[in-house]
């Protein structure tokens, strides 16, 4: 499946230039020209990397960076920014928003392309799991799909092992209830329910886990987290 880029520029010569190009790679492309148009393609289009303008009307660049790394969603989509500003200030903010490249304008498509390509790569590696990871007495074979504690087999459900294994590719990042359950309910929208079901599976991992369990950390009013 092609990967799809937002892009998100109120120039339109640049929208369209970056969109040729993007296509011409093999990418998907869709565009907007404003922040809060950008938001809700991000959140409902869900793109693989983001080419974000710091200059737009109404919201700019930089809160819409901001807005887009809180919001558990779109937190994970890479952003590469785009501005004609040059001052190191703008550059520092914005990958200290949780930016993850930065290109000036006037720029040449063949550099934004490879950049394109390196961030996307650099995800990849980042979320990327061995064939097997032991942590402590904790060993877990992601092939398999199986896990031992002490050299002992434990017994999963399809839903306990997928939640273990999401929670330890965030690599000791908080993961809200919610986002549990979009990712591997794929409940868009948590009702209490719902919520409670995230709740229940964690108890019984673990249960199952027995001492490893001390692992797996409650974040009070939020979710869960994995600490290796």
């Amino acid at each position: 499946m092609k990967q799809k880029i937002l892009i998100v520029d109120d120039e339109k010569d640049i929208v369209k230039m970056l969109d040729y190009n993007l296509k011409k790679e093999g990418f998907r492309a869709v565009s907007c020209h404003d922040g809060e148009d950008a938001l809700d393609l991000a959140a409902r289009e869900h793109p693989d990397l983001i080419i974000l303008d710091l200059m737009l009307p109404g919201i700019d660049g930089l809160e819409v960076c901001k807005t887009l790394k809180k919001e558990t969603k779109t937190s994970k989509i890479p952003i590469i920014m785009l501005t004609a500003k040059t001052q190191e200030a703008d550059k520092i903010v914005g990958l200290e928003l949780g930016a993850d490249d930065y290109i000036t304008k006037p720029f040449s498509p063949r550099e934004l392309i490879a950049r394109v390509k390196a961030v996307l790569r650099r995800g990849k590696e980042k979320d990327a799991l061995p064939e097997i990871l032991k942590i402590g007495d904790l060993e877990i074979d992601f092939s398999k799909i199986t896990v031992k504690v002490n050299n002992k087999p434990v017994e999963l459900t399809a839903k306990e092992f997928e939640l273990l294994r999401t929670l330890i590719k965030a690599k000791g990042r908080v993961l809200s209830r919610d986002y549990l359950l979009d990712s591997i309910w794929g409940f868009d929208h948590a009702m209490e329910i719902q919520t409670r079901t995230v709740d229940v599976h964690i108890r019984t991992l673990r249960k199952k886990l027995k001492k490893e369990s001390r692992r797996i950390i409650t974040v009070k009013n939020y979710g869960y987290r994995f600490e290796e």
